[in-house]
Protein backbone atom coordinates (compact mmCIF):
# COMPACT_ATOMS: atom_id res chain seq x y z
CA UNK A 1 0.00 0.00 0.00
CA UNK A 2 1.04 3.10 -1.15
CA UNK A 3 0.65 6.81 0.32
CA UNK A 4 -2.39 8.74 -2.20
CA UNK A 5 -1.23 11.93 -4.47
CA UNK A 6 -1.70 15.14 -3.79
CA UNK A 7 -3.58 16.76 -6.23
CA UNK A 8 -0.57 18.30 -7.82
CA UNK A 9 1.23 15.63 -7.85
CA UNK A 10 -1.17 13.42 -9.45
CA UNK A 11 -2.41 15.74 -12.09
CA UNK A 12 1.82 15.59 -13.04
CA UNK A 13 1.99 11.71 -12.97
CA UNK A 14 -1.72 11.94 -15.01
CA UNK A 15 -0.25 14.37 -17.81
CA UNK A 16 3.12 12.41 -17.99
CA UNK A 17 1.63 9.04 -18.70
CA UNK A 18 -0.90 10.71 -20.83
CA UNK A 19 2.53 11.53 -22.75
CA UNK A 20 3.74 8.11 -22.72
CA UNK A 21 0.77 6.49 -23.57
CA UNK A 22 0.25 8.55 -26.66
CA UNK A 23 3.79 9.32 -28.15
CA UNK A 24 4.06 5.75 -29.92
CA UNK A 25 0.92 6.12 -31.62
CA UNK A 26 2.23 9.34 -32.92
CA UNK A 27 4.62 6.96 -35.15
CA UNK A 28 1.98 5.08 -36.77
CA UNK A 29 -1.05 7.26 -36.92
CA UNK A 30 -0.99 8.14 -40.27
CA UNK A 31 0.86 5.18 -41.25
CA UNK A 32 -1.66 2.22 -40.23
CA UNK A 33 -3.68 1.65 -42.89
CA UNK A 34 -1.09 2.36 -45.61
CA UNK A 35 1.28 -0.45 -43.78
CA UNK A 36 -1.98 -2.55 -44.39
CA UNK A 37 -2.17 -1.52 -47.97
CA UNK A 38 1.77 -2.39 -48.99
CA UNK A 39 1.12 -5.63 -46.77
CA UNK A 40 -1.14 -6.88 -49.76
CA UNK A 41 -4.38 -6.05 -48.13
CA UNK A 42 -7.46 -4.45 -49.82
CA UNK A 43 -8.92 -1.10 -48.38
CA UNK A 44 -12.16 -3.04 -47.61
CA UNK A 45 -9.87 -6.04 -45.70
CA UNK A 46 -7.70 -3.14 -43.89
CA UNK A 47 -11.12 -1.06 -42.52
CA UNK A 48 -12.33 -4.28 -42.11
CA UNK A 49 -9.25 -5.75 -39.79
CA UNK A 50 -9.23 -2.67 -38.22
CA UNK A 51 -13.11 -3.15 -37.05
CA UNK A 52 -12.01 -6.13 -35.48
CA UNK A 53 -10.28 -3.71 -32.81
CA UNK A 54 -13.85 -2.55 -31.96
CA UNK A 55 -15.63 -6.09 -31.69
CA UNK A 56 -12.78 -7.41 -29.42
CA UNK A 57 -13.49 -4.14 -27.19
CA UNK A 58 -17.45 -4.63 -27.39
CA UNK A 59 -17.41 -8.28 -26.25
CA UNK A 60 -14.83 -7.61 -23.28
CA UNK A 61 -15.46 -3.69 -22.29
CA UNK A 62 -18.33 -4.99 -20.10
CA UNK A 63 -16.89 -8.47 -18.50
CA UNK A 64 -13.17 -5.94 -17.76
CA UNK A 65 -14.88 -2.89 -16.88
CA UNK A 66 -15.41 -3.61 -12.99
CA UNK A 67 -11.62 -4.56 -12.67
CA UNK A 68 -10.23 -1.55 -12.51
CA UNK A 69 -12.82 -0.88 -9.24
CA UNK A 70 -11.80 -4.52 -7.95
CA UNK A 71 -8.61 -4.76 -8.49
CA UNK A 72 -7.03 -1.17 -8.69
CA UNK A 73 -6.48 1.48 -11.27
CA UNK A 74 -2.65 0.61 -11.20
CA UNK A 75 -2.66 -3.40 -12.04
CA UNK A 76 -5.33 -2.78 -14.52
CA UNK A 77 -3.31 0.05 -16.85
CA UNK A 78 -0.12 -2.13 -16.06
CA UNK A 79 -1.93 -5.40 -17.90
CA UNK A 80 -3.69 -2.73 -20.52
CA UNK A 81 0.18 -1.76 -21.18
CA UNK A 82 1.54 -5.46 -21.69
CA UNK A 83 -1.50 -6.01 -23.98
CA UNK A 84 -0.58 -2.94 -26.16
CA UNK A 85 3.42 -3.96 -26.60
CA UNK A 86 2.07 -7.92 -27.65
CA UNK A 87 -0.54 -5.96 -30.27
CA UNK A 88 2.65 -3.74 -31.77
CA UNK A 89 4.73 -7.17 -32.04
CA UNK A 90 1.64 -8.69 -33.83
CA UNK A 91 1.44 -5.02 -36.24
CA UNK A 92 5.09 -5.33 -37.26
CA UNK A 93 5.02 -9.38 -37.93
CA UNK A 94 1.29 -9.46 -39.60
CA UNK A 95 1.60 -10.28 -43.62
CA UNK A 96 -2.07 -11.59 -43.81
CA UNK A 97 -5.31 -10.40 -43.28
CA UNK A 98 -5.47 -13.20 -40.54
CA UNK A 99 -2.71 -11.53 -39.16
CA UNK A 100 -3.96 -8.22 -39.04
CA UNK A 101 -7.36 -9.16 -37.48
CA UNK A 102 -4.98 -11.15 -34.56
CA UNK A 103 -3.33 -7.96 -33.77
CA UNK A 104 -6.62 -6.09 -34.07
CA UNK A 105 -8.32 -8.36 -31.37
CA UNK A 106 -5.08 -7.29 -29.05
CA UNK A 107 -5.43 -3.86 -29.87
CA UNK A 108 -8.78 -4.17 -28.54
CA UNK A 109 -7.72 -6.20 -25.50
CA UNK A 110 -5.66 -2.99 -24.66
CA UNK A 111 -8.62 -0.65 -25.19
CA UNK A 112 -11.21 -2.37 -23.36
CA UNK A 113 -8.56 -2.19 -20.23
CA UNK A 114 -7.03 0.93 -21.09
CA UNK A 115 -9.91 2.67 -21.38
CA UNK A 116 -10.87 5.17 -18.08
CA UNK A 117 -8.34 3.87 -15.21
CA UNK A 118 -6.21 6.30 -15.42
CA UNK A 119 -8.72 9.65 -15.96
CA UNK A 120 -10.73 7.88 -13.23
CA UNK A 121 -7.79 7.26 -11.07
CA UNK A 122 -6.90 11.30 -11.39
CA UNK A 123 -10.28 12.75 -10.82
CA UNK A 124 -11.26 10.17 -7.73
CA UNK A 125 -7.68 11.17 -6.54
CA UNK A 126 -8.38 14.88 -6.39
CA UNK A 127 -11.97 14.23 -5.67
CA UNK A 128 -10.38 12.86 -2.24
CA UNK A 129 -9.00 15.82 -0.91
CA UNK A 130 -11.84 18.19 -2.74
CA UNK A 131 -14.80 16.87 -3.55
CA UNK A 132 -16.67 17.78 -6.56
CA UNK A 133 -13.59 19.66 -7.74
CA UNK A 134 -14.50 20.40 -11.42
CA UNK A 135 -11.66 18.83 -13.71
CA UNK A 136 -12.45 20.22 -17.03
CA UNK A 137 -9.11 22.32 -17.31
CA UNK A 138 -6.55 19.44 -16.09
CA UNK A 139 -8.64 17.35 -18.90
CA UNK A 140 -8.32 20.38 -21.13
CA UNK A 141 -4.82 20.13 -20.58
CA UNK A 142 -4.11 16.10 -20.92
CA UNK A 143 -5.64 16.23 -24.18
CA UNK A 144 -3.21 19.32 -25.51
CA UNK A 145 -0.16 16.88 -24.35
CA UNK A 146 -1.76 14.26 -25.95
CA UNK A 147 -2.34 15.74 -29.28
CA UNK A 148 1.36 17.49 -29.11
CA UNK A 149 3.06 13.73 -28.34
CA UNK A 150 1.10 12.31 -30.96
CA UNK A 151 2.12 15.08 -33.65
CA UNK A 152 5.21 14.65 -32.24
CA UNK A 153 5.62 11.29 -33.05
CA UNK A 154 4.11 11.88 -36.26
CA UNK A 155 6.93 14.28 -37.31
CA UNK A 156 9.69 12.11 -36.95
CA UNK A 157 7.63 9.42 -38.22
CA UNK A 158 7.36 10.96 -41.84
CA UNK A 159 11.17 12.36 -41.60
CA UNK A 160 11.90 8.56 -40.88
CA UNK A 161 9.65 7.19 -44.21
CA UNK A 162 11.75 10.42 -46.19
CA UNK A 163 14.70 9.23 -45.31
CA UNK A 164 14.45 5.31 -45.11
CA UNK A 165 17.52 4.71 -43.74
CA UNK A 166 16.87 0.28 -43.71
CA UNK A 167 17.13 -0.33 -47.41
CA UNK A 168 16.33 -3.69 -46.59
CA UNK A 169 13.10 -3.28 -45.41
CA UNK A 170 9.64 -0.68 -46.54
CA UNK A 171 10.36 2.62 -45.87
CA UNK A 172 6.81 2.32 -43.60
CA UNK A 173 8.82 -0.27 -41.27
CA UNK A 174 11.18 1.82 -39.12
CA UNK A 175 8.46 4.01 -37.21
CA UNK A 176 6.40 0.68 -36.67
CA UNK A 177 9.07 -0.86 -34.79
CA UNK A 178 9.46 2.32 -32.83
CA UNK A 179 6.14 2.25 -31.69
CA UNK A 180 6.84 -0.73 -30.37
CA UNK A 181 9.76 0.36 -28.24
CA UNK A 182 7.79 3.48 -26.81
CA UNK A 183 5.30 1.14 -25.84
CA UNK A 184 8.15 -1.01 -23.59
CA UNK A 185 8.85 2.44 -22.31
CA UNK A 186 5.50 3.55 -21.09
CA UNK A 187 4.78 0.04 -19.97
CA UNK A 188 7.61 0.86 -17.80
CA UNK A 189 6.38 4.10 -16.66
CA UNK A 190 2.96 3.30 -15.81
CA UNK A 191 5.39 0.47 -13.29
CA UNK A 192 7.47 3.23 -11.90
CA UNK A 193 5.21 6.62 -11.59
CA UNK A 194 1.75 5.27 -10.90
CA UNK A 195 0.55 4.87 -7.18
CA UNK A 196 -2.44 4.29 -5.51
CA UNK A 197 -2.99 3.99 -1.52
CA UNK A 198 -5.50 0.90 -1.87
CA UNK A 199 -5.13 -2.48 -4.65
CA UNK A 200 -6.98 -5.49 -4.11
CA UNK A 201 -4.31 -7.95 -5.46
CA UNK A 202 -5.79 -10.73 -3.46
CA UNK A 203 -8.56 -13.50 -3.06
CA UNK A 204 -10.64 -10.53 -2.28
CA UNK A 205 -9.87 -8.56 -4.94
CA UNK A 206 -9.65 -11.10 -7.53
CA UNK A 207 -12.90 -12.45 -6.25
CA UNK A 208 -14.29 -9.38 -7.03
CA UNK A 209 -12.53 -9.37 -10.72
CA UNK A 210 -14.10 -12.85 -11.02
CA UNK A 211 -17.54 -11.61 -9.81
CA UNK A 212 -17.21 -8.50 -12.59
CA UNK A 213 -16.60 -11.02 -15.05
CA UNK A 214 -19.66 -13.20 -14.00
CA UNK A 215 -22.37 -10.32 -13.27
CA UNK A 216 -21.79 -9.29 -17.54
CA UNK A 217 -25.11 -9.47 -18.20
CA UNK A 218 -26.47 -8.05 -15.10
CA UNK A 219 -23.53 -5.09 -15.66
CA UNK A 220 -25.55 -5.25 -19.49
CA UNK A 221 -28.81 -4.77 -17.69
CA UNK A 222 -27.81 -1.83 -15.13
CA UNK A 223 -25.99 0.07 -17.56
CA UNK A 224 -29.22 0.08 -20.01
CA UNK A 225 -31.13 0.71 -16.79
CA UNK A 226 -28.22 3.97 -15.79
CA UNK A 227 -29.04 4.91 -19.86
CA UNK A 228 -32.83 4.94 -19.58
CA UNK A 229 -32.71 7.07 -16.08
CA UNK A 230 -30.20 9.53 -17.46
CA UNK A 231 -31.02 10.77 -20.36
CA UNK A 232 -27.81 12.99 -19.69
CA UNK A 233 -25.54 10.01 -20.19
CA UNK A 234 -27.55 8.46 -22.59
CA UNK A 235 -27.13 11.29 -24.73
CA UNK A 236 -23.12 11.28 -24.35
CA UNK A 237 -22.95 7.65 -25.22
CA UNK A 238 -25.03 8.00 -27.80
CA UNK A 239 -22.67 10.84 -28.96
CA UNK A 240 -19.83 8.31 -29.62
CA UNK A 241 -21.34 6.67 -32.31
CA UNK A 242 -21.91 9.93 -34.58
CA UNK A 243 -18.33 10.76 -33.87
CA UNK A 244 -16.61 7.84 -33.90
CA UNK A 245 -17.89 7.60 -37.20
CA UNK A 246 -17.06 10.82 -38.27
CA UNK A 247 -13.65 10.27 -37.48
CA UNK A 248 -13.36 7.20 -39.54
CA UNK A 249 -12.62 9.80 -42.83
CA UNK A 250 -9.96 11.62 -41.31
CA UNK A 251 -8.43 8.47 -39.65
CA UNK A 252 -8.75 5.61 -41.95
CA UNK A 253 -9.20 7.69 -45.18
CA UNK A 254 -7.42 10.58 -45.69
CA UNK A 255 -3.70 8.46 -46.01
CA UNK A 256 -5.85 6.62 -48.72
CA UNK A 257 -6.83 9.69 -50.32
CA UNK A 258 -2.92 10.66 -50.35
CA UNK A 259 -2.10 7.58 -51.64
CA UNK A 260 -4.64 7.78 -54.43
CA UNK A 261 -3.52 11.49 -55.40
CA UNK A 262 0.42 10.54 -55.28
CA UNK A 263 0.06 7.32 -56.48
CA UNK A 264 1.52 4.85 -53.62
CA UNK A 265 1.57 4.54 -50.31
CA UNK A 266 5.06 5.49 -49.53
CA UNK A 267 4.95 8.62 -51.09
CA UNK A 268 1.60 9.25 -48.82
CA UNK A 269 3.40 7.88 -45.78
CA UNK A 270 6.10 10.91 -46.13
CA UNK A 271 3.44 13.05 -46.70
CA UNK A 272 1.42 11.32 -44.07
CA UNK A 273 3.75 11.99 -41.10
CA UNK A 274 4.37 15.38 -41.32
CA UNK A 275 0.48 16.21 -41.77
CA UNK A 276 -0.50 13.90 -38.91
CA UNK A 277 2.12 15.90 -36.52
CA UNK A 278 0.19 19.06 -37.80
CA UNK A 279 -3.22 17.69 -37.16
CA UNK A 280 -2.04 16.67 -34.05
CA UNK A 281 -0.40 20.33 -33.00
CA UNK A 282 -3.84 21.64 -34.19
CA UNK A 283 -5.62 19.10 -32.49
CA UNK A 284 -4.04 20.49 -29.05
CA UNK A 285 -4.97 24.39 -29.94
CA UNK A 286 -8.71 22.99 -30.36
CA UNK A 287 -8.40 21.40 -26.84
CA UNK A 288 -6.62 24.72 -25.66
CA UNK A 289 -9.35 26.65 -27.45
CA UNK A 290 -12.50 24.17 -25.84
CA UNK A 291 -10.58 24.82 -22.08
CA UNK A 292 -11.64 28.43 -23.01
CA UNK A 293 -14.63 28.08 -24.36
CA UNK A 294 -15.47 25.63 -21.67
CA UNK A 295 -14.84 28.71 -19.03
CA UNK A 296 -16.81 31.60 -21.05
CA UNK A 297 -19.71 29.60 -22.19
CA UNK A 298 -20.18 26.73 -20.26
CA UNK A 299 -18.54 23.16 -21.04
CA UNK A 300 -21.99 21.86 -22.61
CA UNK A 301 -22.19 24.83 -24.90
CA UNK A 302 -18.20 23.91 -25.89
CA UNK A 303 -19.25 20.36 -26.86
CA UNK A 304 -21.76 21.56 -28.96
CA UNK A 305 -20.10 24.02 -30.58
CA UNK A 306 -16.78 21.36 -31.00
CA UNK A 307 -19.53 18.86 -32.82
CA UNK A 308 -20.54 21.24 -35.08
CA UNK A 309 -17.08 22.65 -36.17
CA UNK A 310 -15.29 18.91 -36.66
CA UNK A 311 -18.53 17.37 -38.37
CA UNK A 312 -18.59 20.76 -41.01
CA UNK A 313 -14.93 20.57 -41.38
CA UNK A 314 -14.99 16.59 -42.10
CA UNK A 315 -17.50 17.04 -44.86
CA UNK A 316 -15.02 19.62 -46.36
CA UNK A 317 -12.38 16.35 -46.27
CA UNK A 318 -14.50 15.08 -49.41
CA UNK A 319 -14.59 18.95 -51.21
CA UNK A 320 -10.65 19.20 -50.99
CA UNK A 321 -9.41 19.52 -54.38
CA UNK A 322 -5.55 18.26 -54.48
CA UNK A 323 -2.89 16.81 -51.93
CA UNK A 324 -2.21 20.49 -50.88
CA UNK A 325 -5.95 20.91 -50.51
CA UNK A 326 -6.21 17.60 -48.26
CA UNK A 327 -3.74 18.72 -46.23
CA UNK A 328 -5.27 21.94 -45.39
CA UNK A 329 -8.88 20.19 -45.16
CA UNK A 330 -7.28 17.59 -42.44
CA UNK A 331 -5.87 20.22 -40.37
CA UNK A 332 -8.78 22.19 -39.73
CA UNK A 333 -10.40 18.92 -39.25
CA UNK A 334 -8.47 18.47 -36.25
CA UNK A 335 -9.38 21.17 -34.63
CA UNK A 336 -12.81 20.49 -33.93
CA UNK A 337 -11.79 16.93 -32.91
CA UNK A 338 -9.55 18.51 -30.31
CA UNK A 339 -12.67 21.38 -29.26
CA UNK A 340 -14.86 17.84 -28.69
CA UNK A 341 -12.88 15.79 -26.21
CA UNK A 342 -12.02 17.87 -23.01
CA UNK A 343 -15.64 18.89 -22.64
CA UNK A 344 -17.36 15.74 -23.85
CA UNK A 345 -15.08 13.84 -20.86
CA UNK A 346 -16.01 17.01 -18.28
CA UNK A 347 -19.90 16.17 -19.04
CA UNK A 348 -19.31 11.96 -18.91
CA UNK A 349 -17.56 12.94 -15.74
CA UNK A 350 -20.67 14.85 -14.10
CA UNK A 351 -22.56 11.67 -14.52
CA UNK A 352 -20.46 9.29 -12.42
CA UNK A 353 -19.48 8.84 -9.12
CA UNK A 354 -15.93 6.90 -7.50
CA UNK A 355 -18.40 3.75 -7.53
CA UNK A 356 -18.94 3.70 -11.07
CA UNK A 357 -16.72 6.39 -13.21
CA UNK A 358 -14.29 3.33 -14.53
CA UNK A 359 -17.80 1.74 -16.05
CA UNK A 360 -19.48 4.70 -16.96
CA UNK A 361 -16.44 5.56 -19.35
CA UNK A 362 -16.58 2.04 -20.76
CA UNK A 363 -19.80 2.53 -21.62
CA UNK A 364 -18.89 5.40 -23.73
CA UNK A 365 -15.97 3.25 -25.14
CA UNK A 366 -18.16 0.12 -26.44
CA UNK A 367 -20.16 2.57 -27.94
CA UNK A 368 -17.86 4.13 -30.04
CA UNK A 369 -16.22 1.37 -30.88
CA UNK A 370 -18.75 -1.22 -31.23
CA UNK A 371 -20.30 1.23 -33.68
CA UNK A 372 -16.99 1.65 -35.80
CA UNK A 373 -17.17 -1.82 -36.12
CA UNK A 374 -20.29 -1.95 -37.73
CA UNK A 375 -19.62 1.42 -39.70
CA UNK A 376 -15.89 1.13 -40.84
CA UNK A 377 -16.47 -1.84 -43.10
CA UNK A 378 -19.19 -0.39 -44.13
CA UNK A 379 -16.97 2.76 -45.23
CA UNK A 380 -14.41 0.94 -46.53
CA UNK A 381 -16.91 -0.51 -49.09
CA UNK A 382 -18.64 2.47 -50.08
CA UNK A 383 -15.15 3.69 -50.35
CA UNK A 384 -14.42 0.69 -53.08
CA UNK A 385 -17.94 0.64 -54.95
CA UNK A 386 -18.05 4.88 -55.21
CA UNK A 387 -14.87 6.85 -53.99
CA UNK A 388 -12.97 7.64 -51.50
CA UNK A 389 -14.42 11.24 -50.93
CA UNK A 390 -17.80 10.02 -51.26
CA UNK A 391 -17.28 7.92 -48.27
CA UNK A 392 -15.69 11.25 -46.11
CA UNK A 393 -18.57 13.35 -46.78
CA UNK A 394 -21.34 10.21 -45.77
CA UNK A 395 -18.55 10.06 -42.97
CA UNK A 396 -19.36 13.85 -41.97
CA UNK A 397 -23.14 14.13 -42.80
CA UNK A 398 -23.61 11.47 -39.95
CA UNK A 399 -21.56 13.13 -37.34
CA UNK A 400 -23.62 15.72 -37.25
CA UNK A 401 -26.32 13.70 -35.67
CA UNK A 402 -24.26 14.16 -32.61
CA UNK A 403 -25.55 17.43 -31.87
CA UNK A 404 -28.85 16.72 -30.73
CA UNK A 405 -27.17 14.33 -28.21
CA UNK A 406 -25.67 17.14 -26.34
CA UNK A 407 -29.08 18.82 -25.57
CA UNK A 408 -29.68 17.38 -22.65
CA UNK A 409 -26.40 18.07 -21.26
CA UNK A 410 -26.65 21.61 -22.21
CA UNK A 411 -30.24 21.64 -20.58
CA UNK A 412 -28.69 20.11 -17.78
CA UNK A 413 -25.91 22.23 -17.33
CA UNK A 414 -28.26 25.76 -16.78
CA UNK A 415 -29.02 24.26 -13.53
CA UNK A 416 -26.15 23.75 -12.00
CA UNK A 417 -24.89 25.15 -9.60
CA UNK A 418 -21.27 27.44 -10.34
CA UNK A 419 -18.39 25.82 -10.72
CA UNK A 420 -15.34 23.81 -8.24
CA UNK A 421 -12.14 24.66 -9.32
CA UNK A 422 -9.19 22.59 -9.10
CA UNK A 423 -6.44 24.11 -6.65
CA UNK A 424 -3.11 25.10 -9.04
CA UNK A 425 0.01 23.05 -9.09
CA UNK A 426 2.58 24.38 -6.15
Amino acid sequence: MSEALSPAAARRVFLTLTATRWLPIGFVVGLFTLWQLERGLTLAQALTASAVMGIAVLALELPTSGFADALGRRPVLITAAVANVASMIALLLAQSFVAFVLASVLMGVFRALDSGPLEAWYVDTVHASHPGADVDQDLSRSTSILGLAIAGGALVSGGLVAWHPVASHSALWLPVVICLGLSVVHLIAVVVLMREPTTHLDSTGWARAADSARATPGVIGSGLRLLRDNPVLRGLVLLECFWSTAMIASESLTPVRMAELLGSEERAGVIMGPLAAGAWAVFAVGAWLCGKASTRWGVARAAILGRVVHSVLTIGLALAVGPIGLVIAHLLTYTGHGMQGPAYSALLHREAHAANRSTVLSLASMAAFGFTALTMPLAGLLAQTTSTPVAMAAAGVFGLGGIWCLVPALRAERSRPGRVEVPPSG
